[in-house]
C-alpha cells in the first residue's frame, strides 16, 4: 500500500506518516500542492492525503486535476473547516473522504485501509495462501496457525507477495510497493527483507527466488533457491 501524505504542516505530516508505516504503509511526504501533483503524476499511490488549505496550488486544486486526468488514486481531503457545507463542497470536488482537523489518528488509519480496498486494485482486507494468512485491517500474520511477529515492513513485502498470487515479483516492484521514493535503488533493504521474512515463516520454505527476475510465494520452487 502506498500512500502520499501531502500538508504544509510539517510536524503534522511527518508524524503521521511515521504513524502509517508502522501500519507497513510506503509513505511518501511533501508540503505544498504542486509538489503533491507532481509526485501523483510520478508514481502509483492507493490513496492521496490532501490538506485543502495548503498555499499556492490547494489541496482542492490537487483533487480537480487528479480527477480530471483520470488518475486512479484515492483521494482523502483535510481540513479544519468541519461544516456540513464544507464536507459536501469537498466531496463535490471528487474526492472519495473528508476529515476534519484535529482528528483520531486511529480513525485516519481506518479510512486509508478502507480508501485502499475500493482502489482500481482493491485490497483485500485478508489474504490467504498455503498455510499463511494476513490480516490487513487487524495488522496480524499467522502460518498454519502459528502467529508470527513481523516488523512493518516484513509484513508489507509479505502482503505484496500475497497479492501477486504466486507470480513473481521483482525486487524493482518491491521497492516500488514497500518502500518510499527515499530508498536507495542500489539498497539490499529487498533481500535482507525477504531473508529476515523467510526465517519467521519457517519451513518448508514458502518464499523463493527465482534468479535474475524475483522472488514469488508458494510452496513449490519451480528453479528457485
Amino acid at each position: 500500500m502506498r500512500i502520499l501524505m501531502a500538508d504544509d504542516e510539517r510536524t503534522l505530516a511527518d508524524t503521521v506518516a511515521d504513524g502509517l508505516r508502522q501500519f507497513a504503509m510506503a509513505v511518501d511526504v511533501v508540503y505544498d500542492g504542486a509538489a503533491a501533483l507532481e509526485r501523483i503524476g510520478t508514481h502509483r499511490y492507493d490513496v492521496a492525503i490532501l490538506d485543502r488549505d495548503m498555499p499556492g496550488l490547494t489541496g482542492d486544486e490537487v483533487c480537480v486535476r487528479v480527477v480530471g486526468q483520470g488518475i486512479d488514486t484515492r483521494l482523502l481531503l483535510l481540513t479544519a473547516a468541519a461544516g456540513i457545507r464544507d464536507r459536501v463542497e469537498g466531496l463535490g470536488l471528487g474526492a472519495d473522504d473528508y476529515l476534519t482537523k484535529p482528528f483520531a489518528f486511529a480513525e485516519l488509519v481506518a479510512r486509508v485501509q478502507a480508501l485502499a480496498r475500493r482502489s482500481a486494485a482493491p485490497l483485500k482486507p485478508v489474504l490467504e495462501q498455503d498455510g499463511v494468512v494476513l490480516d490487513t485491517v487487524r495488522h496480524f500474520a499467522s502460518r498454519d496457525g502459528l502467529t508470527l511477529n513481523l516488523t512493518p515492513k516484513e509484513f508489507a513485502v509479505l502482503r505484496v507477495l500475497l497479492r501477486a498470487g504466486g507470480q513473481v515479483v521483482s525486487a524493482e516492484d518491491l521497492l516500488e510497493q514497500a518502500w518510499d521514493e527515499n530508498t536507495d535503488p542500489f539498497t539490499n533493504s529487498v533481500r535482507v527483507t525477504i531473508m529476515t521474512l523467510r526465517k519467521k515463516l519457517g519451513e518448508p520454505a514458502v518464499i523463493h527466488t527465482v534468479p535474475r527476475v524475483g522472488y514469488r510465494l508458494g510452496t513449490l520452487a519451480g528453479g528457485a533457491e
